[in-house]
């Protein structure tokens, strides 16, 4: 596996593979890799020729009183799962590689409504932060497909309207989310909880589970089933941000005549916040 921190080796790389015509992945990542991401390197390697994988905690995406500078990280670790994957690349650039100008003064990518919404609301600057970085690896790697979990679902439909709205020539794959035995949705945020608060997690889980079971048994007071999905939230122990029901395709508010849905969920637990969401289909 190659290493490099400066855009131009990572595209002489990137050059020498498309004049074999090879297909190139990216897997964009802060690191501290766990399964779940694994997972999506995994699919990258079964649909491309080549794999790209970026480490780059950004900070554009953290608030001020937000855990960048504590983000756990794990680089000799990421490098030898990486390494066991067959990975072809790992691109671990520097902010000021990124961010010349620094991360306040640069040009920003914004994908209005998408941006403002559930993280959006909680979480102000966090969906530009993660627009603006993912166009800039996809500037700098130009790969024909990039691989993103459903965890991060707002992340998800965020990208592939950017991709679409600037008529960008890749290929968004989803990878469905990776979860523990109990159900607690893999990220490196775990790490935060403590043992008491690791037992109580998957309960963000089976919430969700229960909401979707509420809306597919015929259910329509949405409202009524995110107030009581709050509730219980809080009374297992976490500080809830938000429970609710979205349009899968645009985490728009749904209609009647939307089947297919989405119950996203964020909420703190200690010193760690964890997001989740399902899939709801309606027959």
């Amino acid at each position: 596996m190659d290493v490099c921190t400066q855009v131009d080796e990572l595209r002489r790389s990137i050059r020498a593979w498309r004049k074999q015509e090879m297909r190139v992945a990216l897997v964009p990542t802060m690191g501290n890799l766990h399964t779940g991401h694994l997972a999506l390197v995994r699919h990258a390697r079964v649909i491309a020729d080549r794999v790209v994988v970026s480490i780059f905690v950004n900070p554009m995406q953290f608030g001020p009183d937000e855990d960048y500078e504590s983000y756990p990280s794990s680089m000799d670790r990421d490098k030898a799962v990486l390494i066991d994957e067959d990975t072809d690349l790992l691109f671990v650039p520097t902010v000021q590689a990124m961010y010349p100008h620094g991360s306040g003064n640069t040009t920003v990518v914004a994908v209005p409504g998408l941006n403002s919404l559930l993280e959006g609301e909680h979480r102000p600057t966090h969906m530009d932060g993660v627009s603006t970085v993912v166009a800039k690896l996809f500037g700098m790697v130009q790969p024909d497909v990039a691989v993103f979990g459903e965890k991060d679902y707002q992340q998800l439909l965020l990208i592939q309207r950017m991709v679409h709205d600037l008529w960008l020539s890749i290929e968004i794959a989803a990878v469905e989310t990776v979860r523990e035995i109990d159900g607690l949705a893999m990220s490196s945020r775990n790490s935060y909880l403590q043992p008491q608060e690791r037992k109580v997690a998957p309960e963000l889980y089976r919430l969700l589970c229960r909401v979707k079971t509420r809306v597919e048994s015929g259910e329509t007071g949405f409202a009524g089933i995110e107030a009581a999905a709050m509730e219980e939230l809080a009374v297992a122990g976490f500080r809830p941000d938000y429970v609710s029901i979205r349009r899968a395709t645009d985490l728009g508010e749904p209609g009647r005549e939307d089947t297919r849905l989405r119950a996203l969920a964020a909420a703190w637990l200690g010193t760690a916040r964890l997001i989740d969401n399902i899939g709801i289909s309606i027959t």
